[in-house]
């Protein structure tokens, strides 16, 4: 796991192994790969949190990373964590073997990558649009998020 931040402790909210996606709750992009997730993760080995919720909000801390002000997804699995397109890849492992192929755009250096992700991170609201409010999950999702 090369790519991958550690901490020396455990995260809050999360048993031993868990892992869950942290992502902007008012950004349509972000819900949309939220909803993504959900619908292509059958064996339900993610979990998603806003990172404007409560939960959200712990594991930004625990990682380190702002609480106010967040322009990339983060996968937390303790000790480790991932942001920008380490994040993106660590989600597409998780997912059944016929989206893995996509790990192979890990062949570009991870300058590159991040800055490709920055680049519709920063625009993703102009680009994609903005919710007023954190959308509330469907009552069949929620035991998927945190």
């Amino acid at each position: 796991m090369p790519d991958a931040r550690t901490r020396p402790t455990t995260a809050p909210l999360l048993n031993p192994g868990e892992t869950v996606v942290l992502f902007d709750g008012v950004c349509k992009l972000c819900n949309g790969w939220a909803r993504f997730v959900i619908r292509h993760d059958r064996q339900h080995r993610v979990r998603l949190a806003a990172v404007q919720s409560p939960e959200g909000q712990a594991l930004l801390a625990w990682a380190g990373l702002p609480v106010d002000q967040f322009d990339t997804m983060a996968v937390i699995r303790a000790p480790h964590y991932w942001v920008r397109s380490d994040a993106f890849f660590e989600v597409i492992a998780q997912l059944p073997a016929r989206w893995w192929p996509v790990r192979l755009l890990r062949i570009f250096p991870r300058a590159l990558r991040d800055w490709a992700y920055d680049r519709v991170a920063l625009n993703r609201y102009w680009i994609f649009g903005k919710y007023d409010s954190c959308l509330l999950p469907d009552s069949d999702h929620e035991r998927r998020f945190l």
